[in-house]
């Protein structure tokens, strides 16, 4: 049966993964976007969150594969200030093991009226946007995953050659069943991708996984399409670092990196 959303509710803080999570290195594991959207949501939808704050970076650790199953999600805030806090949050599996970590920072938003107009400076886009983009999908041997609940479209570069890329991704389900799913989180479920549209190395040989994720934003996207423009070098002590800059159909609207563990299949 094909899957309606990337995650089922279980309860106020559980969750059931469908194979629309499922990743790229094991069909038994998820792709780190979804886990990670479902984070970004849960630091924008926890009890007593201030109103007027926007979230501008989230760090994630990656400590160990998220398996397909059930999972738990919880959020404190760890630093609260007048125009600046820091809220943290983390995913566990079912049996309890601590599977990845997230630190937000949000910041108070200005006054426009206030600040005096400031000028709205929007990076134009160096790409092809996506309806000018060629659809395309990774070659993975299972029929239903991370590759199939999303939509991408490559401007540049491909899925199956290295090189830098730069790609936009649509999702086609979402997030959590029965919601609507929040700009935040759509940046998030698209920016784990940055190695992978971006791999300087054959996929069949070489597996190269981010133990982190470190994503930027100086503002929500607009429309449902999010791109990626990233690149990615390695070193020969088996240690890489995937860039990307993050779009939207108008502009940029931030950046992203992945620090990246590369060992031979």
């Amino acid at each position: 049966m094909t899957a309606d959303a990337f995650y089922l509710p279980l309860g106020e803080n559980e969750f059931a993964a469908t194979a629309a999570t499922r990743g790229p290195w094991s069909p038994d594991s998820q792709h780190a976007g979804p886990p990670a959207a479902l984070l970004g949501r849960a630091v924008e939808r926890r009890a007593g969150a201030r109103e007027g704050f926007r979230v501008v970076r989230m760090t994630f650790e990656i400590l160990r594969p998220v398996p397909l199953g059930e999972v738990s999600v919880a959020v404190r805030e760890a630093e609260t200030g007048r125009n600046v806090e820091r809220v943290e949050a983390e995913l566990r599996t079912a049996e309890g093991k601590l599977a990845m970590r997230a630190h937000a920072l949000r910041i108070r938003v200005g006054d426009a009226e206030a600040l005096g107009g400031l000028p709205s400076i929007e990076s134009p886009l160096a790409v092809a946007g996506p309806e000018r983009s060629a659809v395309q999908t990774f070659p993975l041997p299972w029929d239903e995953g991370y590759h199939t609940a999303m939509e991408m479209r490559f401007a540049h570069g491909s899925a199956t050659e290295p090189g830098p890329a730069a790609a936009w991704f649509r999702m086609r389900l979402p997030l959590v069943a029965g919601e609507e799913t929040a700009g935040l989180c759509r940046v998030l479920i698209a920016a784990d991708s940055g190695n992978g549209i971006s791999g300087t190395l054959d996929f069949r040989r070489h597996t190269y996984v981010n133990p982190d994720l470190t994503v930027h934003l100086r503002r929500p996207p607009v429309g449902e399409w999010v791109g990626l423009d990233a690149h990615t070098s390695v070193d020969q002590a088996g240690i890489g670092l995937a860039d990307a800059v993050l779009l939207d159909e108008k502009a940029v609207i931030g950046r992203s990196a992945q620090s990246l563990f590369i060992t031979a299949r």
